[in-house]
Order: C-alpha cells, then sequence, then structure tokens
C-alpha cells in the first residue's frame, strides 16, 4: 500500500498556551478554528505551503514527534535555539537531511528538516 500523509495532530493539555508556543515562538498562522467562530476553540488547524496539515486539539494523551521540512534550516535554527528547550541541535544525518529538533509545552517533538543537497557549497559536512 502506497500512502500520502495528509493530516498530523498533537494533543495538547493546554489549547491556549499550545497556540501561544505554536504562534508567537515558532511563527506558524491559524487558519481554521473549531468550532468556527467560538470563544474557546477546542481544535486549531495552522496554515501550510504544501504537504500534511498540522492541528493541535485539547486532548489526551498528550505526545508525538512532527518534523516539518522547511527552506533554511540553518536560519530557523539560529532565530529558535534560544526561544525553546532542545532535544536534538542541528546536525546532518546519515540519511541526508540537516535537522533540529525542539520540545513543545506538553512535551511533543517539533523538528525542522531541510534536504542536504548543497551543504557542502556552504561548508558544512
Amino acid at each position: 500500500m502506497k500512502t500520502a500523509l495528509n493530516h498530523v495532530r498533537a494533543n495538547v493539555r493546554d489549547l491556549r498556551l499550545a497556540v501561544q508556543w505554536y504562534t508567537e515562538i515558532l511563527g506558524f498562522e491559524i487558519d481554521f478554528t473549531y468550532p468556527p467562530d467560538s470563544p474557546a476553540p477546542s481544535y486549531i488547524q495552522f496554515k501550510r505551503s504544501e504537504g500534511a496539515i498540522f492541528s493541535i486539539m485539547a486532548a489526551e494523551p498528550v505526545g508525538g514527534r512532527f518534523n516539518f521540512y522547511i527552506a533554511d534550516v540553518d536560519a530557523a535554527w539560529q532565530s529558535l535555539r534560544h526561544k525553546a528547550q532542545v532535544i536534538e541541535p542541528l546536525f546532518n544525518t546519515p540519511y541526508g537531511t540537516r535537522k533540529f529538533t525542539l520540545r513543545d509545552p506538553d512535551g511533543n517533538e517539533i523538528g525542522f528538516v531541510t534536504e542536504n543537497g548543497n551543504l557542502e557549497k556552504r561548508g558544512h559536512s
């Protein structure tokens, strides 16, 4: 069976705190809330450029790892490394990517990844 990832949801304990972390620390933008137009939604979906939808919801149990492909992982690392708990600092993986991983307020692991193709030109190994 071949599949394509369509949607990933992280369960969080405190939706307000999680929304604040994802929007203020990571710069994610809210695309959709449920229930719509509710002053107290239980589900938040973030905007995406391509790939799977990422959302958060107030629910138990919490936990998971989510990797997001981005164009410039080095710039993101410089911007985010002092704003959140680092699980894995920026490194080159043995499978051809460059990545780092942070922890959100609920313990979810949030990774940022780029393809490793042009690293030699930038002085990385």
